[in-house]
């Protein structure tokens, strides 16, 4: 049949179908002249046809069927409205408290005539599938719960969330009707609202000129925390832990940790006693603080802000690792995860600091897990001075936490009760999912960023707009005036209330006497005394019990064929006096256990080691079961965690010092896959590992080892910068070793988890010297003795002795081989096994040992403006009486060179200049 379709309807199907266009026009006639003529495959794909092209339908009266049929695709249309708002109406609703109507640009692709719907449509009724609990709707009565749900004061992102029933389960609430709060809820909120704004009107007032990270424009943020922490009463939770940075931490100490406003005002007038537990101290925006959060209806939960220093994001892992350790320590009864943690960001640094995804992604980690987080951003739409569009690449600050597919709620901070809504939304699905879920809410900074600069330079419009916004409170109070909720009286009395209090505790602090500015006092001395009387020493039979354990695994495991080896040599090495690093590690480790001291290692490949040598976790060669040896101890030991984190060094760090801060009854290690790699993790160094207790009073036996050794491997895998934490050693604040021998590492490892002072460690471990046949121990180096801070040089005659050689860690065993083969007896080499606090009395007696006029030379494998040089230089010269000399490499800007070859000639000569 030749075709009679016209050639602008042809152009119209779309696709061109080649040889087959002849078929396709002839069923197309046929269709046209009667539908039921030609198959049902043909009519459905006609009708999709002509609902995108603009092909004629069939003339003539509808059939029931081609009835049907539109019903059909229109509900296919409805049903893909429906969707559409679920994954973008995020981005028309409005959030923005400084925007009069929500934005437009996205108002178009909802539209119904986006989805070939119109007008005439409204009244219809379609199949909706379930959606808002119906099986049918009207279309009027689609756009009305939409509008609602997607389109108000919140803005839902959720359809990022690959799993069905946690999508099903955030619109199932989303989208039913929010009740309305009853008159306890509004007068809560107005409470909440009313003691934010006075506390920082207050402070604005009395401090003029004085930085406070004020939280005027997202005093919603105090309404938010109270129905978190709300519901964790109702919930029966045990603890609420909060991080968070400057914005707004005074207003959350004072009205939901409950820290007096004595206190605080005594920060502003410089009036606290400096010889307090926070030793010198720090700015009062830093500062954290525990206390007890009082639910309004009864009840109560504790509740923490930790410390936190001014880089910002860093305090959220720090407060990950609290949660974490006093989940551990909770009984396990009642709730899975019984410590809520909640951090609070700012938008510019969420977005643009990486420490943020770290943590993130750390979330659901077996070593890791917290239960789920709630995240709430303090969204000023501004950082210092920079926009968002200057300051991050994504349509929202939070678009980092959709990798892993948490929930984000984005709230106009002008709507407290929509902000009520999304908190306990927000909890509940922590507590149903265990995952983490973020709150935006969007408002606005009133005044600079320390209230001490002036913002309108950089945004005038912005702040034109803010100065004719009044208060959160303002509104919420005139409407629940004009609903009839509360008169004028009630609105004003509440807020005359608190500052009546404010006043009050502002007179008893000027009241007080200030304590003055004395000298702070040393948080501790340089010395070691305590931790040198602590036994370390465990019996044989407890070493033997120790190594058994490394080839008992159960009947049915099979353990790789190239570990068992290792395991089997581990067990014949107490007897041949061969005990390797990694041996003595475990009998460490071991021995702890078994004196009921739990043990957690995290770090890089960890479980295995980054150099094949640890083993702590064996995996099953046939079915991939694990198997930790040393869990394997018997009943009524301490618990062994190894795990392996993910590869950051910063998060992951400062978790495990947040860990540690709660864990003093724990040896608490974290492990750099190479020491070169802290350095990605400076900032917790410099902030919290080396001074938290001097400016907060905190105290960490967090230990860090960090795998160094200049052998070739180039400049990222040599050095763990030593001279980067000799510098910040003072004080006392924590230990720097650098062990050359298993048994001085053991003993090592067991004082730092045995001494009642805690302090951090820092070791530098070993990488070839893990297998060096020269750096083993015996038994009695386990069974007797203590940690030794100074190896003394029993090689050699002290009275004949020329030359003293002092070095620490692997370059020992180099000077070492060369004066054997060198039949030098003129030479001593000491090591320091301890570079601080600096052994003074030990290294002292070990060179009251040679002549006095002796030379004396510090060999490094170090550039000389590296390594441990330059702060060993004047304790060496104090104690000799005489200058030392250096032997190592010449200054260098990079840690080693690139070349194998290279580093080995470099090695060779700088051991020959050494007993030049």
């Amino acid at each position: 049949m030749a075709s009679t379709s016209s050639a602008g309807e042809r152009a119209l199907q779309g696709p061109e179908f080649g040889l087959n266009e002849w078929l396709v026009d002839e069923q197309y006639e046929r269709y046209l002249h009667d539908p039921e003529s030609v198959d049902e495959k043909w009519r459905d794909f006609f009708v999709a046809r002509a609902s995108a092209t603009g092909w004629r339908e069939p003339t003539g009266t509808p059939s029931p069927n081609r009835n049907a049929r539109e019903a059909a695709l229109k509900a296919v249309r409805v049903n893909a409205l429906i969707h559409a708002h679920r994954a973008r109406g995020h981005l028309a609703a409005h959030t923005d408290p400084l925007a009069a109507v929500a934005p437009v640009a996205a108002h178009a692709e909802l539209d119904v005539a986006a989805f070939g719907l119109s007008e005439e449509d409204l009244d219809e009724e379609f199949v909706v599938d379930g959606f808002a609990g119906r099986d049918t709707m009207t279309l009027r009565a689609v756009l009305d719960v939409l509008r609602a749900s997607y389109r108000g004061t919140v803005g839902a992102e959720y359809m990022h969330i690959q799993a069905v029933e946690e999508r099903r389960w955030v619109q199932e609430r989303i989208e039913a009707p929010a009740p309305p709060p009853d008159r306890a809820d509004q007068l809560q909120i107005l409470y909440r609202l009313g003691a934010a704004e006075a506390f920082e009107t207050f402070l604005q007032t009395k401090y003029v000129g004085q930085k406070r990270y004020s939280l005027e424009g997202g005093e919603s943020a105090i309404v938010l925390l109270d129905a978190l922490l709300h519901r964790c009463v109702r919930r029966g939770m045990r603890e609420a832990v909060i991080g968070m940075a400057h914005r707004g931490r005074l207003n959350v100490l004072a009205n939901i940790v409950g820290k007096s406003y004595g206190s605080i005002f005594h920060e502003f007038e410089d009036a606290v006693d400096i010889l307090s537990a926070q030793g010198t101290g720090d700015v009062k925006y830093h500062l954290g603080a525990e206390g007890t959060y009082h639910a309004p209806d009864g009840g109560s939960v504790a509740v923490s802000v930790v410390a936190n220093p001014s880089h910002l994001e860093i305090a959220g892992p720090v407060a990950e690792g609290v949660v974490r350790a006093k989940q551990d320590l909770a009984d396990g009864g009642g709730e899975a995860f019984p410590v809520l943690p909640v951090v609070v960001h700012g938008d510019a640094a969420f977005a643009g600091q990486g420490v943020v995804y770290e943590t993130l992604n750390m979330s659901q980690l077996p070593g890791y897990r917290t239960g789920g987080t709630v995240h709430v951003v303090i969204n000023n739409q501004l950082g210092f001075t920079t926009s968002p569009a200057s300051g991050r690449s994504s349509t929202y600050a939070t678009a980092v936490a959709r990798t892993v597919e948490a929930p984000v709620f984005h709230v106009n901070a002008d709507d407290p009760e929509a902000v009520v809504r999304i908190a306990r939304l927000a909890f509940d699905y922590r507590q149903t999912f265990h995952k983490d879920v973020v709150i935006d809410l969007i408002c606005y900074r009133r005044h600079g960023h320390s209230e001490v600069d002036d913002p309108s330079i950089t945004q005038p419009g912005m702040y034109d707009r803010i100065d004719a916004t009044p208060s959160v409170r303002t509104l919420y109070a005139r409407a629940l005036v004009g609903s009839g909720a509360i008169d004028e009286r009630q609105a004003e009395g509440a807020l005359r209330d608190y500052r009546e209090r404010l006043e009050r505790a502002f007179a008893e602090t000027r009241a007080l006497p200030g304590a003055g500015f004395r000298r702070p006092a040393t948080p501790t001395g340089s010395g070691d005394d305590t931790a040198a009387r602590v036994p370390t020493a465990i019996t044989e039979a407890a070493a033997r019990h120790v190594i058994a354990s490394q080839t008992g695994q159960p009947a049915d495991f099979t353990v790789h064929p190239r570990v068992l080896p290792q395991l089997r040599r581990r067990t014949t090495m107490l007897d041949a006096g061969t005990v390797d690093w990694a041996t003595a590690e475990t009998l460490a480790i071991g021995s702890l256990l078994m004196e009921g001291v739990p043990v957690r290692l995290a770090g890089q490949d960890s479980r295995r080691g980054t150099f094949g040598q640890r083993h702590a976790v064996l995996t099953d060669r046939r079915t991939g079961a694990e198997h930790t040896p040393l869990n394997g101890l018997g009943a009524g030991t301490a618990d062994f965690t190894p795990y392996d984190s993910s590869l950051s060094e910063m998060a992951a760090l400062a978790f495990e010092y947040g860990y540690s801060l709660e864990r003093p009854d724990a040896l608490v290690l974290w492990e750099a896959q190479f020491g070169d790699f802290a350095n990605g993790a400076q900032s917790v160094v410099d902030e919290y590992v080396a001074s938290s207790e001097q400016k907060w009073g905190e105290r960490s036996g967090v230990t860090l080892l960090l795998p160094h050794g200049l052998e070739g491997q180039g400049p990222d895998h040599s050095s763990g910068r030593i001279e980067r934490f000799l510098q910040l050693c003072a004080q006392g604040n924590m230990t720097v070793a650098v062990p050359t021998l298993p048994g001085n590492y053991f003993h090592l490892l067991r004082q730092q988890a045995l001494t009642e002072r805690r302090r951090p460690l820092v070791v530098f471990t070993p990488k070839s010297m893990l297998r060096l046949k020269e750096a083993t121990s015996g038994l009695t180096d386990f069974t007797t003795g203590s940690f030794r801070p100074v190896l003394p040089d029993g090689a050699v005659d002290g009275a004949g002795v020329r030359r003293v050689l002092l070095c620490s860690g692997k370059v020992f065993y180099d000077l070492d081989a060369y004066r054997r083969n060198a039949g030098l007896r003129d030479t001593a080499i000491v090591r320091l096994e301890r570079l601080y606090p600096f052994p003074d009395a030990e290294l002292a007696a070990e060179l009251a040992r040679f002549p006095s006029d002796a030379e004396v030379r510090w060999v490094q494998e170090e550039a000389g403006n590296q390594g441990a040089w330059s702060f060993v230089r004047p304790h060496v010269e104090r104690l000799a009486g005489r200058a030392p000399e250096l032997t190592g490499r010449p200054p260098a800007s990079a840690p080693a060179v690139g070349s194998a070859r290279r580093h080995a000639a470099e090695q060779k000569e700088l051991v020959e200049a050494a007993f030049r």
